[in-house]
């Protein structure tokens, strides 16, 4: 019987480990799959509400309702919330006109001057809270995280990582649909 040696060992062992990386990726979840991977999704969103850091006086997430909202967990440190940024800023103002749609911040293990020093140089306006409950409630641990509400209060979706002003509307618009379909099958007509 002939001896293997170690370079045959080598090359099998690399083998396996291979085709174990390929079935792993090959399972893995894509990022639609992960978009939903909340256990809020389908459920009425937590309230949150608190101090806005940049408008003054207390918002509260229920303040929003019966239109869309995307709830938005950053920080100022965060590099990828940075890079967002601007993407939200461009997508409040593409609603800003129908009012269909707003955007509520809620701040992530940060410090207030530095949110207000992250908004000042990088805009936008919507409701800005420091309720670190929140995270817990919506099971964040880390940023940038997003969460889709529907009219109704229900979270449609859940999106990680920073967002682009086209996939989110492409996001939007999907969940529209379906939220329009939903509403006229259970609509009864007069």
């Amino acid at each position: 019987m002939k001896r293997w040696g170690a370079p045959r060992i080598a090359a099998v062992s690399v083998g396996l480990i291979m085709v174990l990386l390929i079935g792993v990726l090959a399972t893995r979840r894509n990022a639609m799959e992960r978009q939903r991977s909340s256990p809020l999704v389908g459920r009425v969103a937590p309230e949150v509400a608190g101090p806005d850091l940049l408008n003054g006086g207390r918002a509260r997430l229920s303040d929003g309702a019966g239109k869309w909202i995307l709830v938005n967990f950053f920080a100022s440190w965060c590099v990828p919330c940075a890079k967002e940024h601007p993407e939200l800023v461009k997508f409040a103002a593409a609603h800003q006109a129908s009012g269909e749609v707003s955007i509520f911040a809620v701040v992530f293990e940060d410090q207030p001057k530095g949110v207000k020093a992250f908004f000042a140089k990088r805009g936008g306006g919507w409701p800005v809270v420091d309720e670190p409950r929140a995270a817990v409630d919506y099971g964040v641990t880390g940023v940038p995280e997003s969460f889709l509400i529907a009219p109704n209060g229900v979270v449609v979706g859940k999106l990680t990582g920073g967002v682009r002003l086209a996939s989110l509307e492409t996001t939007l618009a999907r969940f529209k649909a379906a939220y329009a379909a939903a509403n006229a099958s259970t609509t009864v007509a007069p």
